[in-house]
């Protein structure tokens, strides 16, 4: 595997969002991309395949489109580790007129806002998402990541190494939910606990 198509990151779940972008600010983060709204469609097979074998195929719209493949997560990290490839395409429905072509299907629909910041080799997004406030942080290496958590006072036994689907998924068993898609209006009026999603504020203990 080409080391440039490997995913290293984690993610946080967030009470005071706006803190932790000025704390990252103060640590000399360079804002690359301002808030922008994201549509995801995730493909799979119709058997689910994709899915089973914990792989994921994904097109993105934001200020750009972008095709994905995951591979499964490599087990017994401490932080989520696995191959990731990406490219632009330039026609977003073209793209998944091709992909349902080839007989893939849209399995699952989720959006969040997104702003994306880089704080010398990492990549430091600020996410929001129908279900909650997320911090992912993306780098060459665990040490590097727990060392930048650490710096943003970001709790680092709280990290998560679940997707945000594997987290929506979860969260439907938790409270027997009926959406089909994570999708800001499917959770307009729920208000969701750290508990329902079997996480904990990583930034609760941090009022600066």
């Amino acid at each position: 595997m080409n080391q440039s198509d490997q995913e290293i990151e984690v993610k946080f779940y967030l009470l005071r969002l706006a803190a932790l972008e000025k704390r990252i600010q103060a640590a000399g983060g360079v804002l690359v991309q301002e808030r922008v709204h994201e549509i995801n469609l995730r493909f799979d097979l119709p058997d689910g395949s994709l899915s089973t074998d914990r792989r994921v195929l994904r097109l993105r719209q934001d200020v750009r489109a972008v095709l994905t493949y995951k591979g499964p997560s490599a087990a017994g990290q401490v932080v989520n580790v696995r191959q990731e490839i990406e490219t632009d395409v330039s026609d977003f429905s073209a793209a998944q007129r091709i992909l349902e072509a080839l007989g893939y299907q849209v399995a699952v629909i989720y959006e969040k806002w997104r702003t994306t910041y880089q704080l010398e080799n990492l990549e430091i997004v600020l996410d929001e998402l129908p279900y909650g406030n997320f911090c992912e942080i993306e780098g060459p290496d665990a040490e590097s990541i727990r060392s930048t958590a650490g710096l943003l006072k970001l709790d680092w036994s709280a990290r998560i190494t679940d997707s945000y689907l594997g987290m929506f998924w979860r969260l439907k068993a938790n409270l027997g939910l009926a959406a089909e898609n994570l999708d800001f209006s499917s959770f307009a009026d729920l208000k969701i606990r750290p508990e329902d999603l079997d996480a904990a504020y990583a930034d609760k203990s941090s009022r600066a």
